[in-house]
C-alpha cells in the first residue's frame, strides 16, 4: 500500500467520498445502521450539529452487550452533551490555554533532549518508543502528578484502550486504569499538591460537585487523550517528512516555519482517523443523505482532511499550504482541548530532531513499517530510523 493511502486510513474511504460524502453502513441484525461521513463540508457540519449526541450511556441503555468496561470511564466530556459537557470542560480549560502551555515549554524541551541523548550515532533507533511515546506521556503525567515508576503502566493501559476489536484487552485495561486512578485520587486527598489532578480532587470535594465516577473518568480521559494523539501525530509527522526530503530540508533550513507547517502535517496525516461516537437524536439531512433518529454517525476525519473539494491535490504534502481549517482536532464544542499542548510538543520535538540529526533517515523500507490496528487513531506502531554515517 502506498504511503499516502496509509495516511488516508484506507483507499476505500477516498472512493466512498467520491461516490457520496455520507454513506449508510450496515451494522448487522438487531443493531441500527450507521452512517460514514467522509466529505469535509459534511464532516465539519456533523461535528458542530447539536442533533448529533455524544451521550453514549443514553444510546446504549437497554441494549444487550457482552462488554464489561469499567463504568467510571463513561462519565467524561467526550461521552456527554451540554450542560454536563460544559460543566466538565470548564474545570480543565485553563490548563490548556496558550499561556499555560507556554509555561510548559521549557519542561517539554528538557524532556525531549533527555530522550534524544540516549540515541547513539549510527545505531537503529525506534522514534516511537524512544521519543513519540514517552515524551507526551511524561508531560501529561507531570501535569497529573503521576509518579515516575507508574508511568509505564499508564502508557500500557492507555494503548490497550485503543485495541480495536479486542474487548478482552480493552475492558481489563479500563478496570486497571480506573483502579489506579481511584488509588491516586486517594493519595492526593491524603497529601494534597498542586497538580491538575489535585485541582480536580478539590473540585470534586468543593462547590463544583463532581461525582467520584466523573472525577476518575475525567482524569482517565485527560491522561489518555493527553498523549495518545500526540504520539501518533509525532510518528506520522516525522514519517511524512522522511518520505518527502525536500519538505524536510525546508524545515531544517527554516525551523521557525515548523509551527505553521504543523497544520499541513496534521491535515496530511491525521492522528485521529475517526471521531469519537455520535448518534442522531432527531432526523437530519447531511450531504443530501437523510438520516433518521437513533443512528450512529462515524465522522472520518482523515478522509475529510483529504477531500479535494476543500484541499486541492490533497495527497500532496505541501508545507506552504494554508491548512488551518483541517479537522484533525475536530470542530465545535468538542474540539480537542489539548490542541495547544499537542502542537507545542510536536514543534519542540521536530525542531530538536531536525537540528540534532540533520541526516536522519528511515532504517527500513516504508512498506515494512507496522501500523497500529485501531479504528480511532492512526499512526506507526514503531518507526525505525538512523542518523550518522551509514553502517558499513
Amino acid at each position: 500500500m502506498s504511503e499516502p493511502a496509509r495516511h488516508d486510513t484506507s483507499p476505500s474511504r477516498a472512493a466512498a467520498r467520491s461516490a457520496c460524502p455520507v454513506q449508510r453502513v450496515p451494522n448487522g441484525p438487531g443493531r441500527p445502521d450507521g452512517y460514514l461521513v467522509t466529505g469535509y463540508t459534511e464532516a465539519r457540519q456533523a461535528l458542530g450539529d447539536a442533533r448529533l449526541s455524544k451521550d453514549t450511556a443514553a444510546f446504549f441503555a437497554g441494549r444487550e452487550s457482552t462488554r464489561d468496561p469499567h463504568p467510571a470511564l463513561a462519565h467524561h466530556m467526550l461521552a456527554d452533551d451540554p450542560p454536563e459537557h460544559t460543566r466538565l470542560r470548564k474545570l480543565v480549560t485553563g490548563t490548556f490555554t496558550m499561556g499555560a502551555v507556554a509555561a510548559l515549554r521549557p519542561a517539554i524541551a528538557r524532556i525531549t533532549d533527555t530522550l534524544l541523548d540516549q540515541w547513539p550515532p549510527g545505531e537503529l533507533f525506534d522514534f516511537v518508543a524512544g521519543l513519540a511515546a514517552p515524551l507526551p506521556v511524561a508531560v501529561i503525567c507531570e501535569l497529573f502528578g503521576v509518579p515516575d515508576e507508574d508511568r509505564p503502566d499508564v502508557r500500557r493501559w492507555s494503548a490497550d484502550l485503543f485495541a480495536a476489536g479486542a474487548p478482552d484487552v480493552i475492558d481489563p485495561a479500563s478496570h486497571a486504569l480506573a483502579a489506579y486512578l481511584t488509588g491516586l485520587v486517594a493519595a492526593k486527598r491524603a497529601r494534597p499538591g498542586d497538580s491538575l489532578l489535585d485541582r480536580l480532587v478539590a473540585a470534586r470535594d468543593g462547590d463544583d460537585a463532581l461525582t467520584e465516577d466523573e472525577l476518575v473518568s475525567l482524569a482517565a480521559l485527560l491522561l489518555v487523550a493527553g498523549h495518545e494523539t500526540t504520539t501518533n501525530h509525532l510518528g506520522n509527522a516525522l514519517l511524512a517528512l522522511l518520505l518527502h526530503p525536500a519538505e524536510r530540508d525546508r524545515l531544517r533550513a527554516h525551523p521557525d516555519a515548523i509551527p505553521a507547517a504543523l497544520d499541513e502535517l496534521l491535515r496530511y496525516a491525521s492522528p485521529v482517523s475517526t471521531a469519537t461516537f455520535r448518534f442522531t437524536t432527531e432526523p437530519l439531512t447531511l450531504g443530501g443523505t437523510e438520516i433518521s433518529a437513533g443512528h450512529p454517525v462515524h465522522i472520518a476525519l482523515g478522509a475529510a482532511n483529504r477531500d479535494p473539494a476543500r484541499f486541492p491535490a490533497p495527497d500532496t504534502l505541501d508545507l506552504t499550504r494554508d491548512a488551518a481549517g483541517h479537522l484533525a482536532f475536530g470542530h465545535g464544542i468538542h474540539r480537542c482541548l489539548g490542541a495547544p499542548l499537542a502542537k507545542a510538543e510536536a514543534e519542540i520535538a521536530l525542531r530538536a530532531v531536525l537540528r540534532r540529526f540533520p541526516d536522519i533517515r528511515l532504517a527500513v523500507p516504508p512498506e515494512h513499517i507496522p501500523w497500529r490496528r485501531t479504528r480511532l487513531v492512526r499512526g506507526p506502531e514503531s518507526l525505525p530510523v538512523r542518523h550518522g554515517p551509514p553502517t558499513p
